[in-house]
């Protein structure tokens, strides 16, 4: 069967899921698939987590929507099934603290993630405050990581993140930003702090990040989470109505969204990559990136001339 891709319905029939299927619940969860998802290291603690995670930006902004709650239930549920844990949101994302906490508790799998959000604000009581209520609003007493949202006051945030990791409210801490201008000032960060992680923008279409960036977390031993995986959804337009290339059955990659993801994590210095999602489909299509053989540097190269000659 070809698979063209760009809906991800095709990835779902090719694993033996009809379309009815993709809106019947718990029905989804039929994929038989071999071995388990990719994990990967976090260098400060030697811990391994998933290799694809939720990014919570826009899709759980729906505090006042039952519909879209439960929809995210089988997002957060599917994702959990598949191997994934690593949840990212933000106090700058509306409602998405607070949605992602009240799900994970009303169904009962608030210890099956791994919790990471922000600090987006300046002054130091200003952050704490912030922070506190980010803690309350996931309903955890305990986060497992809080980054510095686009570096904002960073120089104050800093310190009491280290703290509070010293002291076990965090168990990591780290800094963001989404635009590649912003590089060279996380490697700076980088450098001089020694954060646990950094989140930045890389994608098959925007490279940036490997002029210096992934040397720079090479050198300190820095987790790495990827936004904008598909840069913006752009991707999905430059591809609209194309098929995959037959070689990337070699790499069990059964649809566009899993092409891009499989791009992004073969750099092994990608920790994990958070696509958004508010659809129980995607999210499966998503989860399915970590599973397999992954593109090694030649095949990388591959893929990105195949998409530079559309």
């Amino acid at each position: 069967m070809e698979n063209i891709g760009y809906t991800r319905r095709e990835t779902l029939k090719l694993a033996g899921l009809s379309s009815l299927g993709l809106l019947t619940y718990p029905g989804l969860i039929s994929l038989k698939l071999k071995g388990t998802m990719l994990h990967r290291v976090i260098g400060s603690s030697n811990q391994k987590i998933p290799v694809v995670g939720l990014g919570t930006w826009q899709t759980f902004d729906v505090a006042n929507s039952i519909e879209k709650n439960e929809t995210l239930t089988k997002v957060l549920a599917e994702m959990q099934k598949l191997g994934g844990s690593v949840i990212d949101s933000s106090p700058m994302y509306g409602s998405s603290e607070k949605v992602v906490g009240d799900i994970t508790t009303k169904s009962g799998l608030s210890n099956k993630f791994f919790y990471a959000t922000k600090v987006w604000t300046s002054g130091k009581e200003a952050g704490i405050e912030q922070m506190e209520r980010s803690f309350k609003l996931m309903r955890r007493k305990q986060l497992d990581l809080m980054q510095i949202h686009n570096l904002v006051d960073w120089k104050t945030h800093v310190k009491t993140l280290k703290e509070w990791k010293e002291n076990g409210k965090i168990n990591y801490w780290g800094i963001t930003h989404y635009v590649k201008a912003a590089h060279s000032s996380l490697e700076k960060v980088i450098e001089q702090e020694k954060p646990d992680f950094v989140q930045f923008n890389y994608s098959i279409k925007e490279r940036n990040a490997e002029r210096s960036l992934f040397e720079t977390v090479r050198k300190n031993g820095t987790a790495v989470l990827i936004n904008q995986p598909y840069d913006s959804g752009s991707l999905f337009r430059v591809i609209r109505g194309k098929q995959l290339p037959e070689w990337c059955t070699e790499y069990n990659i059964k649809s566009w969204g899993q092409f891009f993801l499989k791009f992004i994590l073969s750099n092994e210095l990608v920790t994990c990559v958070i696509p958004g999602t508010s659809k129980p489909h995607h999210v499966i299509d998503n989860m399915m990136a970590g599973y397999g053989k992954m593109p090694d540097a030649t095949a990388r190269e591959k893929m990105y001339s195949f998409i530079r000659s559309i």
